[in-house]
């Protein structure tokens, strides 16, 4: 089976890690993200994914070339970007399936466990033009609304409706009849939430819902992303892309850990990074070349490649973009971002007066 992989984005919510690096290739759990998703998508039986390319296009095939994880990769890259329609239809020119092959549509920015061979095996019983994973969350407005029928058949595609209708929502996974794929507009710009699918649900084609609440997560903001990579750490979603066993903590080739520190919560510690006695780090991501010095803490948070957190600093929920200095006695809270490069004196920035 064939996969086109949706990687075209900017990830401009995940600025500023997203300025050197495109989303799907920044290292999560140990790993770019995308190699969670080139696992998940073997297992299931796919051989060859087309990448369907745009920002910093270049990167994706410098990183895993040819081949990853047992399966063919080919690129196609955007010269404008098409939306999600058009890019699944620009990316389909690679494809070497037939008319009525089913071909696999994954987004570059979900990280799911669901059971795609049953997805796949639902889509080829119903002799479906499209299926659709989906969901069920609590709060349905943020997302893209699918009503389906006692049978699964998908009435209406609401994207982000402030009333919806049903909990169930679109979960960024598709599976397509190549021939329905073909129908959509060449080199035009598409959404396939807001056209492709009401179109051909209007048209009277089959298009089936298929529902499973297994893990499921849109890592495109900062929050998301760090959750992520802590769930695959502590193994509450498997891949088979993990360096390492499930646990508190992951330690890539070359970190330093020191037996004083507090290391915990899924935290991901990069090659070469360092963290110091007496230091906390809770449920984070420190990248390659990290520095955190001892009496810091850093909870839920990003430490960029090279990035330096001094003594005693306190990071909650923040974003250090690589190479970015956090001087000693600051507290720096609340989704804050440090771009690349910016150092920030003792004491610089404070949410509190106990400095």
């Amino acid at each position: 089976m064939e996969a086109i992989l949706l990687v075209g984005g900017q990830g401009t919510r995940l600025r500023p890690l997203t300025i050197s690096t495109p989303k799907p290739l920044l290292p999560t759990a140990g790993v770019a993200f995308l190699a969670h998703q080139l696992a998940r998508a073997r297992a299931a039986g796919v051989d060859r994914i087309v990448f369907a390319t745009s920002y910093r296009a270049e990167m994706f095939e410098a990183a895993f070339g040819t081949g990853a994880h047992g399966v063919d990769l080919a690129y196609v890259s955007e010269e404008e970007p098409l939306g999600t329609g058009g890019a699944i239809r620009n990316a389909a020119r690679a494809l070497t399936c037939g008319p009525d092959e089913p071909v696999l549509i994954l987004n570059g920015d979900i990280l799911s466990g669901h059971d795609v061979s049953a997805q796949v095996e639902l889509h080829e019983k119903a002799a479906a033009a499209a299926t659709l994973h989906l969901t069920r969350v609590d709060d349905p407005s943020r997302f893209g609304c699918v009503p389906t029928d006692p049978d699964g058949r998908v009435t209406a595609f609401l994207e982000k409706t402030p009333h919806p209708v049903t909990d169930q929502i679109n979960a960024g996974c598709y599976v397509f009849r190549r021939s329905a794929i073909d129908t959509i507009p060449e080199d035009e710009v598409v959404s396939v939430e807001r056209e492709t699918f009401p179109s051909l649900i209007s048209s009277g084609a089959m298009v089936m819902g298929y529902v499973e609440t297994a893990y499921w997560l849109d890592v495109g903001t900062p929050q998301a992303f760090v959750q992520g990579s802590c769930d695959l750490v502590l193994g509450r979603i498997a891949s088979a892309a993990m360096p390492g066993d499930p646990g508190e903590s992951l330690a890539l080739d070359g970190a330093i850990v020191s037996p004083g520190a507090v290391v915990r919560g899924g935290t991901t510690i990069g090659r070469g990074a360092e963290i110091e006695a007496g230091a906390t780090v809770i449920g984070s991501v420190l990248q390659d070349g990290a520095f955190v010095a001892e009496g810091a803490t850093v909870r839920d948070s990003v430490v960029g490649r090279g990035a330096r957190v001094g003594p005693g600093a306190v990071l909650d929920g923040v974003i250090l973009g690589d190479g970015a200095l956090v001087g000693p006695g600051n507290e720096l809270r609340d989704g804050l971002r440090l771009w690349p490069g910016i150092a920030l004196p003792p004491t610089a920035v404070r949410f509190s007066t106990d400095a």
